[in-house]
């Protein structure tokens, strides 16, 4: 019986550690230069905060240091919960360059509410590649609280 309940206790420290509120000072910015400072990237969410368990898409301008948009890049997408462990529920891909240096992130969703961690890994023909991450937080649904 105390095996037991050592180990649900356990299972429950690790259950309330992972969901711990995200750092203070966690960068929310959605417009950042990348790892090696090779872009700027600015990532646009939708105008309406995406709902939990629906898929969503998003913006992402790409321009050079000085403000000149990229275009023809190639851009992967990663990310998830670096407080659970998981990656994302779904594989989201640019899918279009929409305008020169503006590109069409489609396939976004978020399963939870939480600390989410957007990665993106660029390439361009001139620029070579680099990478940047971006984090945001997803709110519990009015109704849920």
């Amino acid at each position: 019986m105390y095996r037991i309940i050592s180990k649900l206790s356990l299972l429950a420290a690790f259950g309330i550690a992972a969901c711990a509120a995200p750092p203070d000072d966690l960068n929310l910015a959605l417009t950042r230069p990348t790892a090696e400072g090779k872009f700027i990237v600015a990532l646009q969410p939708p105008a309406k905060a995406a709902a939990i368990n629906q898929i969503h898409t998003w913006q992402i301008k790409l321009t050079t240091a000085d403000g000149r948009p990229i275009t023809h890049a190639e851009i992967a997408v990663d990310g998830g919960m670096p407080q659970h462990g998981h990656g994302l529920p779904t594989r989201p891909q640019v899918t279009r360059e929409l305008a020169d240096g503006i590109y069409l992130l489609e396939g976004m969703k978020f399963s939870m509410s939480g600390w989410w961690e957007i990665k993106l890994a660029i390439h361009s023909e001139g620029g070579g590649a680099d990478q940047v991450s971006f984090n945001t937080i997803v709110a519990t649904p009015a109704a849920a609280r």
